[in-house]
């Protein structure tokens, strides 16, 4: 790997483009080669996770607004498909609907660094744009191994939430060299396009701070349909705001550390075999991912506290980004309120650790119903749990050492007589370093439950044996990552939606 420095420049040094960031990054997707066959591995399972998440969110009202838009807009053919859906429409717009499925219920992907993301939202924006362009398997598979390389590179490096910048601005530099790669088009085009999707697609976090709303599964979505529409419009030669991240008035000046900006960003060199979508892992639970390892740990738990009506208090000690970001730190009230958006709750890890101590299990949908959130036993036990950041727990959020990173905490439960339970858990049980963690059984197994009463069991194993042969699909057989599922009763849940401008 080769360290990047990326600072600051006034206008007048007139940094050379080869020197810049975005340049790097494109040349990163560009000089994409062969995959690995351990990167082809895992895209597949990546691809396979996406599906199942996507399905299981068919008939949740965000994603049928994303998907009613979406279905307005058929443009030129042949278009690209879209989760739920018969019809084939613009890929900007099939990007939209089916990233915003696959984001809905906060259960796919995820990588935590210096920063957060989910990468898998590259896929949904890749496999759009290689449907309507006739790209077979092995061109789409280069894409989405160039867009993890790209995001895990950005996430390690440069820290946006610090700053309170949310992540989807590195993920749209990700998708459009994804594209690059996938399209096999020049260095100067990734280029300009990487630039253009950073400048559009830079917003707070407040989209994930206090009442979240439904945007949090728009968000991504968003940042793909804007990465689709750079693309094209660099490919049609035109240019983008340069530099935009070492610009005095770029992102880095304006957004993040200021002129005083100086960030390391590590890439692969000319040649180098590009594994970063295996640092990266899927989640078993939907819920926020430091939220994960909390949920196996309060089924741990479960045999050794005895009635929980016992329960005095209850502090989680974890790291800081976990303390601040769904933990008590955040001084949301939100995250205590019985009637908060199913957004808000899977981000409140007070909550999480509540029902799963009490159910002993973790349901994507039963977990979060407003009957469960409001169950006085859950909300009188859930206002005792507090979270508060261990800086012991901080460094191993942050270890170098993959092997040793750590995104869970140490639980302390004292009963109303005064006994104290402890014990702690420091990284979720599917994890690659877990008690199980996830293989290609694991995905399969998270696609056929969520699947089950939306894709009739031959479709599913049609859809199965498509995504196995990833690298070997003609573009015609990228129609197959789409499992066919009951459309009338798709159509009937969309029917009863109000209806927009589109």
């Amino acid at each position: 790997m080769i360290e990047h420095h990326v600072r600051v420049h006034p206008s007048a040094d007139r940094l050379p483009r080869e020197d810049q960031l975005a340049w790097k990054l494109a040349e990163v997707a560009v000089g994409t080669g062969e995959p690995d066959p351990d990167s082809a591995g895992m895209a597949v399972n990546r691809v396979i996770d996406n599906a199942s998440v996507a399905l299981a969110s068919l008939l949740r009202r965000p994603v049928a607004v994303a998907r009613a838009q979406a279905t307005a807009h058929p443009g030129a053919a042949p278009g690209a498909s879209v989760f739920g859906s018969p019809a084939r429409v613009s890929p900007e717009w099939a990007a939209w609907a089916n990233g915003t499925a696959v984001r809905e219920l906060d259960f796919h992907d995820t990588y935590l660094a210096a920063d957060y993301s989910h990468p898998g939202d590259n896929i949904p924006p890749l496999l759009a744009v290689a449907q309507h362009t006739g790209r077979p398997g092995a061109d789409l598979l280069r894409g989405v191994i160039a867009a993890y390389e790209i995001h895990v590179a950005l996430v390690k490096g440069i820290c946006l939430h610090e700053h309170r910048i949310d992540h989807v601005a590195h993920l749209s530099a990700a998708t459009a060299g994804g594209l690059g790669a996938m399209l096999r088009l020049p260095a100067e085009t990734v280029y300009q396009a990487i630039q253009q999707a950073v400048h559009t697609t830079t917003a707070t976090r407040q989209s994930r701070k206090g009442e979240i709303s439904s945007w949090k599964a728009y968000a991504p979505a968003f940042a793909g349909k804007a990465a689709i529409e750079a693309v094209d419009r660099a490919m049609r030669g035109e240019t983008s705001p340069s530099p935009i991240y070492e610009g005095e008035d770029g992102f880095l000046a304006r957004m993040l550390n200021g002129p005083e900006s100086d960030y390391t960003v590590l890439l692969p060199g000319a040649g180098e075999a590009r594994r970063a979508i295996l640092d990266t892992y899927t989640k078993e639970h939907s819920a926020e991912y430091q939220a994960q390892a909390i949920i196996d740990l309060a089924r741990r738990l479960r045999d050794k506290t005895g009635p929980l009506d016992r329960v005095r208090s209850v502090v989680l000690h974890t790291s800081h980004h976990t303390h601040h970001v769904i933990g008590s730190g955040a001084n949301d009230p939100q995250k205590y309120d019985p009637s908060a958006s199913r957004e808000t709750l899977d981000h409140s890890v007070p909550y999480i650790f509540a029902v799963a101590l009490e159910d002993g299990t973790w349901h994507h949908e039963r977990s979060y119903a407003p009957e469960r959130a409001r169950r006085p036993e859950t909300v009188e036990l859930w206002r005792r749990i507090t979270t508060v950041e261990d800086p012991e727990w901080t460094r191993r959020y942050h270890d170098p050492d993959p092997d040793r990173r750590a995104f869970g905490g140490r639980a302390v439960i004292t009963l109303d007589d005064g006994a104290v339970i402890e014990d702690e858990l420091g990284v979720a049980d599917a994890h690659p370093a877990g008690a199980r963690p996830f293989d290609r059984a694991g995905y399969v197994g998270k696609f056929r439950t969520l699947a089950e009463g939306v894709v009739a069991e031959p479709a599913q194993e049609a859809f199965l044996d498509t995504a196995a042969r990833l690298a070997e699909l003609s573009p015609a057989g990228l129609d197959g990552l789409f499992p066919a599922v009951d459309a009338e009763a798709v159509a009937a849940y969309d029917a009863r939606l109000p209806k927009g401008l589109f």
